[in-house]
């Protein structure tokens, strides 16, 4: 059994990518050895050796191993659109199928995986799927990765009401200030710790750092 987290968000920008690599580092220092994988990414960039995303780039350094690229981003489109836009622009069909069989090679050399999904947990892959249904095919318990800033309650509610219609665990949610003014930020987190049925996992303070640390997750989500 495939053992780790997805990491999902209710947007894009949210900070997924920074608790994704707090999450690697932590397992890490528990001694598991981890990798981690972004299936679909959109505004990719050209190198000599094809389409790569600075995100997946940062999960492929944190992992314990070095692994393909094309195993840890399976999906790689240029333009910096919604995935299925993506897609139907390059002529490509994002399928399960391949996921699935990137995490698998991804994880015969680990004993964790983290997964970041792309933009929230509804955006588009094709004409009738989303990113959840790639996250239930992984079955992997699912961490929410919440914006503070105006309108992130109504986000963080619907997002949770969607995770849990679906067969996979909700492991819980991160409060992450993605703004250093945010008007009323204590007030919204305290509403969201009332009203999302899921552990509050960590609130993690405004940094312009994507590396800043996760230390606070370390005794209420990896305690497996």
């Amino acid at each position: 059994m495939i053992r780790g987290f997805f990491v999902t968000g209710t947007d894009t920008g949210v900070g997924k990518t920074r608790v994704s690599l707090g999450l690697m580092r932590l397992l890490q220092k528990q001694g598991h050895v981890v990798t981690g994988m972004k299936p679909v990414a959109s505004g990719c960039r050209r190198t000599p050796t094809g389409l790569v995303n600075e995100d997946a780039l940062q999960l492929q350094a944190q992992a314990s191993y070095t692994a393909a690229y094309h195993q840890v981003n399976p999906y790689a489109f240029e333009p910096p659109i919604a995935p299925h836009l993506a897609a139907q622009a390059c002529g490509a069909t994002i399928e399960t199928r391949v996921i699935q069989q990137a995490l698998a090679g991804l994880t015969e050399d680990a004993d964790r995986v983290v997964v970041e999904g792309v933009g929230g947990w509804l955006v588009p892959i094709d004409s009738t799927r989303t990113m959840a249904d790639i996250a239930v095919a992984m079955g992997l318990p699912v961490v929410m990765v919440v914006g503070i800033r105006l309108g992130c309650i109504n986000h963080a509610l619907l997002t949770q009401a969607a995770i849990t219609s679906t067969p996979v665990p909700f492991a819980g949610w991160v409060a992450n200030r993605t703004e250093a003014d945010c008007e009323a930020a204590d007030e919204i987190v305290a509403t969201l710790r009332v009203r999302l049925k899921a552990p509050c996992l960590a609130e993690l303070d405004y940094s312009p750092e994507p590396g800043a640390s996760l230390a606070v997750l370390e005794r209420v989500v990896l305690g497996d």
